[in-house]
């Protein structure tokens, strides 16, 4: 039972923690004159994974690497297939162009990167520091790019960031500093909450921690994306429910998972394990769901409800096979051939008309 009160005050921590961070940050860099459009990209989408920053570290100083890595490969394919397709058949939601032809394909070369360092079973303190620096120059490449935007555009974005509403008391500086500070304490406190709890749940079912990353941390985890993709979709903000995902999926790869490897360094290890069993499905689930966005965006460069329903389906199936497996349940034999025979050979046929029928109006 404490298990469980520990487990719900963490993610309670975690969305606090990261709704206050994000508003004392976005609040201070508008103030101090930073640029609205790198807050909204930087700011906003970072401060919504936060929590996977927080929980990742947490585990690998506490060399629990099952769940730093499971947490992030768990939010990514959650972050695209649930959130997104949540949020669709909310509301069809448009795509911008710029997030076809460059957010995107930046995604997926991160996703592509880190299946290529996570090869050989290890990530490394080196090649957990490349990740970091990495994300300092992604970062600068946005702040570059901002100064090329038209002061419309830029406008724009600032409403975007300033969407939840500012009263008087946040205009104060040291107000700001102390949302932030308390948005940090928050996470910090709610990360270990939430690692503790969900490795006594493993250990009481007989479930591996890994497991319990992919699933239930890194849907806890991701609750502020959630929040915030599903509010914008309401609100007819689209940019900001599809950009809000993409944006968080790269810094999960880049800062939290780099930052993990750097602290398991700290801590004395070579870095971050990564399990067998990552490498032989959940991280090419992570790659396939990232390299899917291509032909959903570009099929009239919008999401779909039904979609959007396809998104959520294949979520469903994911945590199914998890489940299935970690119990070593007979029907995993007749999923497993479904899956393989039935719907990924469909899926790919399905994509591929999508794409040559984008070819064909010109979306691409």
């Amino acid at each position: 039972m404490m298990d469980f009160v520990f487990f719900v005050a963490g993610l309670g921590l975690l969305v606090v923690g990261a709704e206050l961070l994000v508003r004392g940050a976005s609040r201070l860099a508008l103030a101090v004159g930073i640029s609205p459009l790198v807050v909204g990209l930087t700011v906003v989408a970072y401060g919504t994974s936060a929590p996977e920053v927080a929980v990742s570290v947490g585990a690998a100083f506490a060399a629990q690497t099952d769940i730093a890595i499971g947490n992030v490969v768990g939010s990514n394919i959650f972050n695209v297939l649930f959130i997104l397709g949540l949020s669709a058949l909310i509301v069809p939601l448009v795509i911008n162009r710029q997030i076809i032809r460059q957010e995107v394909p930046i995604m997926i070369g991160v996703s592509v990167l880190c299946v290529a360092l996570a090869w050989n079973g290890m990530i490394g303190v080196l090649e957990s520091g490349l990740l970091v620096a990495l994300l300092f120059a992604y970062t600068i490449f946005l702040v570059v790019q901002s100064r090329r935007e038209t002061q419309r555009n830029a406008a724009d974005v600032a409403n975007e960031v300033d969407q939840a509403g500012t009263g008087g008391w946040a205009s104060s500086r040291l107000v700001q500093v102390g949302l932030i500070l308390a948005g940090l304490v928050c996470l910090v406190i709610g990360s270990r909450f939430l690692v503790s709890a969900s490795i006594a749940f493993a250990q009481s079912l007989g479930v591996s921690e890994l497991v319990i990353g992919l699933t239930i941390v890194a849907a806890g985890t991701s609750l502020p994306e959630v929040a915030t993709s599903i509010t914008a979709a309401i609100k007819g903000e689209r940019d900001i429910a599809v950009g809000n995902v993409i944006g968080s999926n790269i810094f999960n790869i880049l800062g939290a998972l780099g930052l993990s490897g750097l602290a398991a360094g700290v801590a004395g290890a070579d870095g971050l394990g990564v399990a067998s069993s990552v490498m032989a499905f959940d991280i090419w689930v992570m790659l396939a769901t990232a390299v899917a966005c291509i032909p959903i965006f570009l099929s009239g460069r919008e999401i779909a409800r039904w979609e959007g329903f396809v998104f959520v389906a294949y979520y469903v199936f994911y945590i199914t096979y998890l489940i299935l497996s970690a119990e070593r349940h007979a029907a995993l034999e007749t999923m497993t051939t479904a899956m393989v025979y039935f719907v990924i050979p469909l899926t790919l046929v399905t994509a591929a008309a999508i794409y040559l029928r984008s070819n064909r109006t010109g979306d691409v």
